[in-house]
């Protein structure tokens, strides 16, 4: 797996005094889990988080992803954008079952895939990346409790995997372009760094 593209465990962890804790902040390719009483929080604009939780043990992560773009190629359905994808999903799920979590207790809630990046050059992205998640849990059997999908407004979400609690912030008035700039960076290194062919991905 080319480092560029591989799942990263957050690093930015600092004390949040508006929610009285401790919260890890994830950015595009990051993920972070935790059984402590703390706050994920992200910002998205067409990327997709999943917050994914145990709800009896409180155990839960958030993952923060995009798939890549396909180039327009209608002869394949992107089939390295959806291996992506699952392998963004699968380190997610399997770090929290690591943790202590119970596979018949996971559920799930899905935010993200706002239509805030132009100039993709296949179907919309963020409407990709949506119905990705929501195959993608339905496969996996995981049941989605919640989810605010699609729409044009970019959204920071704030999970608390304790209690399950999810804060949901529309951004109706983006003042500056760090968070279109920061996907679309990451896009560029996603188109850049294909998933190769021969990746045993679990």
């Amino acid at each position: 797996m080319n480092p560029a593209i591989e799942e990263q465990l957050a690093t930015n962890l600092y004390y949040d005094r508006t929610f009285d804790c401790e919260t890890a902040k994830i950015l595009p390719g990051e993920y972070y889990f935790t059984s402590k009483p703390m706050m994920i929080v992200t910002v998205l604009g067409s990327c997709v988080a999943a917050c994914i939780r145990d709800r009896v043990s409180g155990i839960g992560g958030m993952n923060h992803f995009m798939l890549p773009d396909s180039g327009g190629d209608a002869g394949s359905p992107a089939s390295a954008s959806m291996r992506y994808g699952a392998y963004a999903m699968e380190v997610l799920i399997n770090q929290v079952l690591k943790a202590g979590a119970r596979r018949e207790n996971l559920e799930a809630k899905v935010f993200g895939g706002g239509n805030v990046l132009r100039g993709f050059t296949s179907i919309n992205v963020g409407e990709r990346n949506a119905q990705f998640v929501r195959d993608y849990l339905h496969a996996e059997n995981i049941r989605i409790v919640a989810e605010d999908l699609n729409d044009v407004h970019p959204r920071k979400v704030y999970f608390f995997p304790q209690t399950g609690k999810v804060l949901v912030k529309k951004l109706k008035q983006l003042n500056n372009y760090t968070l279109v700039k920061r996907e679309q960076d990451y896009a560029s290194r996603l188109k850049a760094n294909p998933v190769s062919g021969d990746v045993d991905l679990f």
